[in-house]
């Protein structure tokens, strides 16, 4: 039987992560949280503990913000399923570690593959960044552009892909 790859998109703020916890406690009760966030400043690490909070103790959190394919093949017979959120942050990450565009997009197809190849299921939080204005600066659209083409790459291993929109899923595959 094929793993269940759950894509959530949305705005930020949209209830993508609820959604995720929720959705990902009616799959198993075996549950692991890869958390791509870095707490580089104390904002980031309030809402970091925050999120951590939320989730309660029925979960193991693995916060791994670059190296994900590094992780999954150990844990495919720990889990019933992996949520990974995010991966807009994932890509952030790789960006401020300067690699291209073309070794971005490398990863990210690896890190397709991967997953589709497990016998694991995921759920992949991510946000939609090209419904907004456009960037006034070559980085912030270098990011909006390569963080849209990693959405494409992961959605189209997906079965299921949501919208979230005001804490409301709306399903579009």
């Amino acid at each position: 039987m094929k793993n269940r790859i759950i894509f959530i998109t949305g705005g930020a703020r949209s209830g993508k992560s609820d959604y995720a916890l929720k959705t990902a406690e009616d799959i198993g009760s075996m549950r692991g949280y890869i958390a791509t966030a870095e707490a580089l400043d104390d904002e980031m690490r309030e809402r970091i503990e925050i999120h951590r909070k939320s989730r309660g103790n029925n979960w193991h959190t693995l916060e791994e913000p670059r190296n994900l394919l590094n992780l999954f093949e150990s844990l495919q017979t720990k889990y019933d399923v992996l949520i990974i959120d995010c991966l807009t942050l994932w890509v952030s990450n790789l960006m401020g570690d300067g690699l291209n565009d073309e070794e971005i997009l490398k990863m990210a197809d690896n890190l397709s593959m991967k997953i589709d190849s497990l016998k694991l299921n995921f759920i992949i939080v991510t946000n939609e960044l090209g419904m907004g204005i456009v960037p006034d600066n070559p980085l912030g659209r270098r990011f909006r552009d390569i963080a849209g083409k990693v959405n494409q790459i992961i959605a189209a291993i997906s079965n299921e892909v949501y919208f979230m929109v005001s804490g409301i899923p709306v399903k579009i595959k």
